[in-house]
């Protein structure tokens, strides 16, 4: 397994000499691409003749930074020839299309697994590789419904509360498949053998949610919303207007953070109703009514420095210059693109952010040249980078 650093990737994170093959698509398989370029890999987009992305300029999609791309067309003899090439001198390969599809196209794990054995094949979909469902089109939304999940999200007397595609889609899935990968890399590299990881949304999602079976087992979670501790059914766990129609965001949860809670918002004398829940009700509609009396930011500056478990919530544009993400530098600026910085942290090997968007096809001769496939070349529809 080829362990070399390229010169447009230098050696930063931990990942770094770990030549990963993508296969383009769009959500979850790209963000997971991009973690593993944010931790050093050498991340090898393969883009398709016209697509697919987002519906946005591609010098503005995140999601392939500290990448390279070249463009094959995989409809073409010379297209699946040529990632299987890539395959044989890559440590991982990720895609994420229906099950059946990348077999038929001739770049599945048996033909990818006769160039390289060792090579950890990574495969992202919604429903998974089997099952009634694993055939059907689906989407975020529909993948965490039936794991239980959605349905424990949002107010009794509302239709579930749609989380973006946040945590189908990202955490149920392109997390999992990152564990999975680097799980099976670690094999190995140990034993020579690679092997097929089946990362599916569902199964990552219904994943996510262990502790709260458990809880449920144990009755001490109630299957609907907002009746528990965790899901907005506890009156200091949750969020709460403000006279300026923000909102500030509480977690209040243990007695003495519930007691600094009530000290700084004025209400001690609700004390004995932390764990009481037959005042509930009235619980909540006090607090409400004392974060109605003033702007969210005059309540931040009421809990700042506390241990109230209080924090004013952020829209996407503000959270940047929150003063403890700033101190953190927790997001970055990059070619004018405000975004998050690589993460988590580490203290030997740093990652950072060493380059934009790859652009579709823009690096076909750095490739070619970094891992010694000269027939990648002819294909590049645009001016290299490098």
């Amino acid at each position: 397994m080829t362990t070399a650093q390229t010169p447009t990737t230098p050696g930063t994170g931990p990942l770094s000499g770990v030549r990963v093959v993508e296969l383009a698509g769009i959500g979850p398989g790209p963000f997971a691409a991009m973690l593993l370029a944010d931790l050093g890999a050498d991340v090898v987009r393969v883009d398709r003749p016209g697509g697919p992305g987002l519906a946005i300029d591609p010098a503005h999609d995140v999601t392939n930074r500290n990448k390279r791309s070249i463009v094959l067309d995989l409809k073409t003899p010379e297209g699946p020839a040529r990632v299987l090439d890539l395959a044989e001198r890559a440590d991982i390969l990720i895609e994420g299309y229906r099950p059946g599809v990348a077999e038929r196209l001739g770049v599945g794990p048996g033909d990818c697994h006769t160039r390289n054995p060792r090579l950890v094949y990574g495969r992202m979909t919604g429903w998974g590789q089997d099952g009634p469902l694993a055939h059907r089109a689906g989407h975020d939304v529909a993948y965490i419904a039936l794991t239980g999940t959605l349905g424990m999200i949002g107010r009794p007397d509302e239709p579930p509360a749609v989380p973006a595609n946040l945590l189908g889609d990202y955490a149920g899935g392109s997390l999992y498949l990152v564990v999975g990968v680097l799980a099976a890399l670690h094999h190995a590299r140990a034993t020579g053998v690679g092997q097929v990881v089946d990362a599916a949304i569902v199964d990552g999602t219904a994943h996510l949610s262990t502790m709260i079976h458990g809880m449920l087992a144990a009755g001490s979670w109630q299957d609907r919303r907002a009746a528990n501790l965790l899901d907005g059914g506890c009156p200091y766990y949750g969020t709460y207007e403000t006279s300026d129609g923000r909102y500030m965001a509480v977690g209040a949860l243990e007695v003495q953070f519930y007691e600094e809670f009530l000290r700084l918002l004025g209400l001690d004398d609700l004390s004995a109703a932390w764990m009481d829940r037959t005042r509930w009700g009235e619980l909540r509609e006090r607090i409400a009514d004392r974060f109605r009396s003033r702007t969210r930011d005059e309540w931040a500056a009421v809990f700042e420095g506390s241990d109230a478990c209080v924090a004013p919530v952020r829209s996407l544009s503000e959270a940047p210059h929150d003063p403890h993400l700033t101190a953190r530098g927790t997001f970055t600026d990059h070619d004018g693109i405000t975004q998050p910085a690589p993460a988590p942290r580490f203290s030997v090997t740093p990652t950072t952010l060493r380059t934009g968007p790859a652009r579709p096809g823009a690096d076909t001769r750095a490739v070619a040249r970094d891992w010694g496939i000269p027939d990648l070349a002819p294909a590049a529809p645009v001016a290299d980078r490098d």
